[in-house]
């Protein structure tokens, strides 16, 4: 559900092998995006200087945001995948203590850093991603990379205090101010800040004198989010609160901030488990999808996807697996990537391109572990 529930079934070790306690031994990887183009990245550190944090009110808001886009050439080294100190904070959590804590340090990305982008200018889609709560930004690399293979421009953003660890460029590692009471205004708050966020790194991102010298690709009248769990959640809230935003995903994210009553008309897509969010469960999680739906006036589907987990929708189901390690999915990891991946894109391949998916409009052979929810 929310992103405190992300890897909770990661406790469940399996045995691990002698070879895994070894990072040079490890191999861990994440699937190579399914596009044509090459993958670029780089970080930008933006600082809002007219909001103060809501978590240290004392302090600025400061974000930390990973840019993944279509780039000229796919030779360099490519972006690491979290710090030593990201690493060991995120298995911490996580309750993981079969393997070395920095071991996530040791795996990279396939996008190569600071290449130069490939692309007319203005004619790239881009697409905001926020992930779950206490979680790194680079838990939707997978995704982020594949996007960006497909043509777009990708912003992934952490947000701070919110998160196990984000590191800064000063060398400065945050933790999460924000953990600790989880009541329903808790969320709520959560939710807005998130929408708030994405806002803010819109604002840097499509000004003329933004950061990234990549802007003047971008396709400012072309912008889509998603996220994950509580970044989910924030979509529907950003949706709501900035006009430039036109379409957005909330992948298995519990709504715990009801949609206006005059509703919502952009295109949403709710992704989430067969076994949490299927209509009618009444455990709370689908209730806030339910009560949502008639609110949704705009295109819309809610899919569900047989045998995943809360984790399977991100990186951590696939680096999981690599370790030995169990979140109870019944889909291979792999093939869960390759789920999140397609849904993901079709979706913004319709709503930022115009280009007609049919899997968005039945259930497909292709992926027969996803269904059609009628809510009615």
């Amino acid at each position: 559900m929310r992103g405190l529930a992300a890897v909770t079934a990661l406790v469940l070790l399996l045995s691990v092998t002698p070879a895994v306690a070894e990072p040079s031994d490890a191999g861990l990887r994440l699937p190579e995006p399914t596009g044509t183009f090459a993958v670029g990245t780089t970080s930008l550190h933006l600082r809002d200087d007219s909001r103060r944090d809501p978590w240290v009110p004392s302090l600025n808001r400061e974000l930390m945001v990973s840019l993944f886009y279509p780039a000229a050439s796919a030779h360099g080294p490519t972006k690491q995948y979290l710090t030593p100190a990201e690493s060991r904070a995120l298995l911490q959590d996580d309750g993981v203590t079969g393997v070395p804590p920095e071991i996530l340090s040791t795996v990279h990305t396939n996008a190569v850093v600071d290449a130069r982008p490939a692309g007319r200018a203005r004619s790239l889609p881009l697409v905001v991603l926020s992930p779950g709560f206490k979680k790194p930004r680079a838990t939707l690399s997978t995704v982020a990379e594949d996007l960006a293979s497909h043509g777009y421009v990708v912003a992934v953003v952490d947000h701070t205090y919110e998160n196990v660890a984000t590191t800064f460029p000063d060398g400065r590692v945050t933790g999460c101010v924000a953990c600790g009471d989880y009541g329903p205004e808790f969320w709520r708050k959560l939710e807005r800040g998130r929408a708030a966020d994405v806002s803010f790194v819109l604002d840097e991102l499509t000004r003329s004198s933004a950061h990234w010298r990549g802007a003047p690709l971008l396709d400012a009248s072309r912008i889509a989010m998603g996220g994950h769990s509580v970044g989910g959640a924030g979509t529907l809230d950003a949706l709501q609160t900035d006009d430039r935003i036109r379409a957005g995903i909330d992948i298995d994210g519990t709504l715990d901030t009801p949609l206006r009553e005059t509703g919502l008309s952009k295109p949403v897509l709710l992704l989430g488990r067969q076994n949490t969010y299927t209509p009618g469960l009444g455990n709370g999680a689908a209730d806030t999808w339910e009560a949502a739906w008639p609110l949704l006036t705009g295109w819309k589907r809610w899919l569900l996807v047989e045998g995943m987990e809360h984790a399977s929708f991100t990186d951590i189901g696939v680096l999981a697996a690599q370790l030995g390690l169990d979140i109870g999915a019944d889909v291979d990891a792999e093939r869960a990537a390759t789920i999140t991946r397609s849904y993901v894109t079709a979706f913004f391949d319709l709503h930022l391109r115009g280009e007609w998916r049919p899997q968005l409009e039945r259930p497909s052979p292709e992926f027969p572990e996803v269904s059609f929810a009628d809510p009615s």
